[in-house]
């Protein structure tokens, strides 16, 4: 007796928990990142609501990969795609409130608030100590992910609390000491998806606060390539210096692979010219590296996050 073909493996759908929220098959993720490349989801998620989102980590079987997506400023997607779930977050959890405390005034913003709001936010309450996120690309989960800072100001020097929920659906609130958080890094476990922050701020002139703003958006404008399809701060800043000038001194201003290039006008900056690939991107980033720790001996480390699967030309 002979056998039939092996029936088909399941579809990653229809093994995920119903929710309420949306669940979409194969998205092209470089549509929603900033550098416009990288492969698709296998599934991405929305979920309605905290409640919606902590019952489906709960139900989730355990082999599933779940991996958070903010507006994908800081990450660089493999053109082979994401396997398992991509969440992304909106709605309610891109809140942001001002509320009174004992100690003083806190602003509470969800992981899918921009950060540039919070700062405007904060602003318009006249409270001041959150204007250095006007220069952050990014959502406040991703902030309290890595500890983004700016102009001379880091979320561990503002968190009061952060909310996150592990793989199990298990709700967490933790401070910054408790999540060791550092340049550019916190030791939070990495299964974790924060979902809300509540930061610190104190009385100020509302004048003085938007003129701040202002400067650092200016600032940022005059020195980074914003207008092209770029990420954030590629490499972290090394040991007592910057990661620009390492680079700079290594001869790679301008540089390319392929449509990747190296900016010209901020050269700790990777742009897609036209037509890049994650590959392209990734492989100009690693000869950077290189071409530093030959001249200066200095070791780059990746600030963008890279993720995905590698594709085969």
């Amino acid at each position: 007796m002979g056998f039939g073909k092996p029936a088909p493996s399941p579809r990653l759908i229809d093994r995920l928990p119903p929710v309420r929220g949306r669940l979409t098959e194969g998205p092209e993720l470089s549509r929603v990142t900033w550098f416009r490349v990288g492969g698709p989801a296998e599934v991405m998620f929305k979920p309605a609501d905290l409640e919606d989102l902590q019952r489906f980590l709960m139900d989730l079987p355990a082999d599933i990969p779940v991996m958070p997506l903010g507006v994908g400023s800081n990450l660089l997607v493999r053109d082979g795609g994401v396997r398992g779930v991509v969440l992304r977050l909106g709605g309610d959890f891109a809140r942001i409130d001002m509320k009174e405390a004992a100690d003083g005034k806190e602003i509470v913003a969800g992981a899918a608030a921009l950060d540039a709001n919070v700062a405007k936010t904060a602003a318009n309450h006249a409270l001041t100590g959150l204007e250095f996120f006007a220069g952050i690309p990014g959502t406040i989960g991703g902030a309290l992910r890595m500890n983004a800072g700016a102009y001379g100001t880091e979320t561990k020097d503002v968190l009061i609390e952060a909310t996150a929920l592990d793989r199990t659906g298990t709700l967490h609130r933790v401070g910054p000491e408790e999540m060791g958080m550092h340049y550019r890094h916190t030791d939070a476990p990495a299964d974790w998806i924060f979902v809300e922050g509540r930061f610190r701020a104190v009385d100020g002139e509302r004048a003085d606060i938007f003129r701040r703003i202002e400067e650092i958006q200016r600032s940022r404008a005059e020195t980074q390539p914003i207008r092209t399809r770029t990420g954030g701060s590629t490499f972290k800043n090394p040991a007592g210096g910057k990661a620009w000038q390492a680079i700079d001194a290594a001869g790679c201003r301008g540089l390319t692979v392929g449509s990747a290039q190296v900016s010209e006008q901020h050269c700790n900056f990777l742009i897609n010219t036209g037509g890049a690939r994650a590959a392209d991107l990734e492989t100009l980033g690693e000869e950077v590296r290189r071409r530093v720790r030959e001249t200066s001996g200095t070791e780059l480390e990746w600030e963008i996050k890279r993720v995905g699967e590698s594709q085969e030309r």
